[in-house]
């Protein structure tokens, strides 16, 4: 400890050393205004070893976790006078000042204001970190990447690419600091690179060509592609220093290769009725389901997650769609519903390795809620879309039983948009020479609002599990009332 004009003067460098010399100076009972706070350049960064963060002398100081998590977040804002800040505001708490937390309070308003910052920062560099490959006979790291943050968030980051990419080595590289992941352990380091001109890519070019070959001139609109995308990504991205030049060739003229040679043609205001099919330039069907592109939701999923199970299943399990944890493991129902099914199956003693599992939509559709994406229902169009792959499967498959888990799976199975589960649970009804079987999705178990209502959605689940093992003993099962429309125009 300094005293510089009866003031204590405190070096603080990372969130760890400034909680070390805060709780310190609260057991002393230090005002914020006795305390100078110093972040003195040159002496070590955010990464460099903190003996002090260790001390524990000063007893620990009991403090609500969302007043820690708003603290450790705001303390990555990069403004000269944070770390008085967060002692001001910690002195207030202990002083008995709870309304600090708060966003009406004009400290809390602040705190939250920089943590929302710090959060939105992480989002952005999640989105445009852009990794180049290196040779391999350059050795390690195998993928280099340069971003220029405005706030230190660079540890956090790095910690997210280590989870998201394996053991394939990578180093991020900032103005500031560096981090170097070697496929087990991440390694932080002092600036290594000034920019992205220091980063050689082989394979930049031939992305740059796939880039101007899906650019569709007749699609762009320039300022809603600036809003979506700041400047100031711009210039470190691949493609930054091609779009501009195709914006400008688009806006003079190049917007007609999207368009029907009678569409180019045309002038005036005259509205012509075309189809979608033929507005856009000529492609091949797709022949996977990685390369399928017939609605919009594999742009924002991680990948297409197929089906699984034995190809002579005699059961074929369909749900919704994959969710969170199924689009990264890339296998359907392994998250909190994929468990619950699981126990179902065995509760009704059918083997969960003898029966087809899938979806219907193989894309997970979601929405941002904070740092989760949540799932959101496919729309109609999105079913009929994706209806083709899972025709496929069942063609493959051949099951005798389909079960449906829940009313987008009926749909698409019937191929009937007005289907209705709720009129035909308990009740299998045949379609296209199959029994189907309609239950809830195990999602609506977890979902449900009450004890009550999850044991008779579970048991819902249990019995159609079984009605659809006991239909395969039964050749002779003939349809009952209460068919959907589809099977009756075939009857």
């Amino acid at each position: 400890m300094n005293e510089v004009n009866a003031r204590v003067v405190r070096l603080a460098q990372s969130f760890d050393a400034w909680r070390a010399a805060a709780r310190d100076l609260i057991a002393r009972g230090v005002p914020p205004a006795d305390v100078a706070w110093q972040s003195l350049p040159g002496d070590g960064d955010l990464f460099s070893s903190t003996p002090d963060a260790t001390d524990t002398s000063a007893p620990p100081l009991r403090l609500p976790r969302p007043l820690v998590e708003l603290l450790e977040a705001a303390a990555c804002f990069n403004v000269h006078d944070r770390w008085a800040f967060l002692y001001q505001v910690l002195w207030r708490w202990q002083q008995g000042q709870h309304d600090v937390l708060s966003p009406a309070d004009a400290d809390g308003a602040r705190l939250h204001a920089m943590a929302k910052a710090v959060h939105r920062e992480e989002h952005d560099m999640h989105a445009y970190v852009r990794f180049r490959e290196r040779s391999e006979a350059e050795g390690a790291p195998r993928f280099v990447a340069w971003y220029e943050p405005v706030h230190e968030v660079l540890p956090q980051v790095a910690r997210h690419f280590a989870r998201r990419m394996g053991s394939i080595s990578w180093m991020i590289a900032t103005p500031a600091a560096s981090m170097l992941w070697d496929g087990q352990t991440l390694h932080a380091g002092p600036a290594l690179l000034r920019g992205a001109a220091e980063i050689d890519d082989a394979g930049e070019a031939l992305w740059l060509t796939y880039y101007r070959s899906i650019f569709n001139p007749a699609r762009v609109n320039a300022d809603l592609l600036h809003s979506h995308i700041p400047s100031r990504f711009w210039k470190n991205l691949p493609e930054g220093a091609i779009v501009p030049a195709m914006l400008s060739a688009a806006a003079n003229g190049e917007r007609r290769t999207g368009q029907t040679a009678t569409v180019g043609q045309r002038s005036g205001a005259t509205m012509i009725p075309i189809s979608a099919e033929r507005a856009q330039p000529a492609r091949d069907a797709p022949t996977t389901l990685d390369q399928c592109r017939r609605c919009e939701l594999w742009q924002h999923a991680t990948q297409a997650v197929s089906g699984v199970g034995p190809h002579t299943a005699r059961i074929m399990l369909v749900g919704e769609q994959p969710g969170d944890q199924e689009d990264l493991a890339g296998l359907p129902f392994v998250g909190p519903a994929g468990a619950l099914l699981e126990q179902a199956l065995r509760e009704a003693g059918v083997a969960r390795d003898s029966v087809y599992v899938t979806n219907a939509v193989k894309h997970f559709k979601w929405e941002p809620r904070g740092k989760r994406r949540l799932h959101k229902t496919p729309a109609q169009r999105e079913i009929l879309a994706c209806h083709g792959w899972l025709e496929e499967e069942i063609e493959r498959v051949q099951p005798q039983v389909i079960v449906a888990l829940g009313s987008t799976a009926l749909k698409s199975i019937l191929q009937d948009g007005a289907a209705s589960m709720t009129p035909l649970l308990g009740t299998p009804v045949q379609h296209d020479g199959r029994s189907v079987v309609s239950v809830y999705h195990p999602a609506y178990v977890l979902r449900a609002l009450d004890e009550a209502s999850r044991r008779q959605a579970y048991r819902v689940i249990v019995e159609g599990l079984r009605q659809a093992s006991a239909l395969l003993q039964d050749e002779h099962y003939r349809v009952v009332a209460g068919t959907s429309r589809s099977s009756s125009r075939r009857a």
